[in-house]
């Protein structure tokens, strides 16, 4: 029996076809980043909070040198970028799925153009890559508090038996 490709991989986009895509996408546009390596509870309530804020979600994942440069260890990400996309993509609140090889998003914030940029609880919205530029041209900037405090590091910490 032939099975069909997964419906999410059509979600997953290349950065060079963004614009394409976004053309597409419904308004307002909700836009995140991260790595999203080993994806947990606290990651999939954020992401669903952050897409209930708009009509599309788009998720921003760092490629895996960007996030290897993030100072998180030189043996992450854990999951490929193709993997942790597929992952993403899987989500329901997630509409679209792409990627930046710089430190920050910026130059993807200034191309995508949210009507809302969100962060993590973490972050201060004055504090966020784009928050200047999202609200300069009208937009809003939220930070969801976390709902769950857990963490990929403490995860791994957990899976290596150093502790949780």
């Amino acid at each position: 029996m032939a099975y069909r490709e997964p419906r999410f991989e059509s979600k997953i986009c290349a950065p060079r076809d963004l614009q394409t895509r976004l053309a597409q996408a419904m308004r307002p546009l909700v836009f995140t980043n991260g790595v999203f390596d080993l994806l947990h509870r606290g990651h999939a309530t954020y992401l669903d909070q952050a897409g209930s804020l708009g009509a599309s979600l788009l998720v921003a994942l760092n490629d895996d040198a960007s996030a290897r440069r993030l100072g998180k260890g030189t043996d992450r990400p854990v999951n490929t970028l193709e993997d942790r996309a597929a992952v993403i993509a899987a989500l329901e609140s997630v509409s679209l799925v792409t990627w930046f090889d710089t430190d920050t998003p910026l130059e993807l914030i200034l191309i995508v153009r949210p009507e809302i940029l969100v962060k993590g609880g973490d972050y201060k919205p004055a504090e966020m890559v784009g928050s200047r530029e999202v609200l300069g041209w009208g937009g809003a900037v939220h930070s969801i508090p976390f709902a769950h405090e857990r963490s990929t590091t403490a995860t791994l910490r957990k899976i290596r038996g150093s502790g949780a």
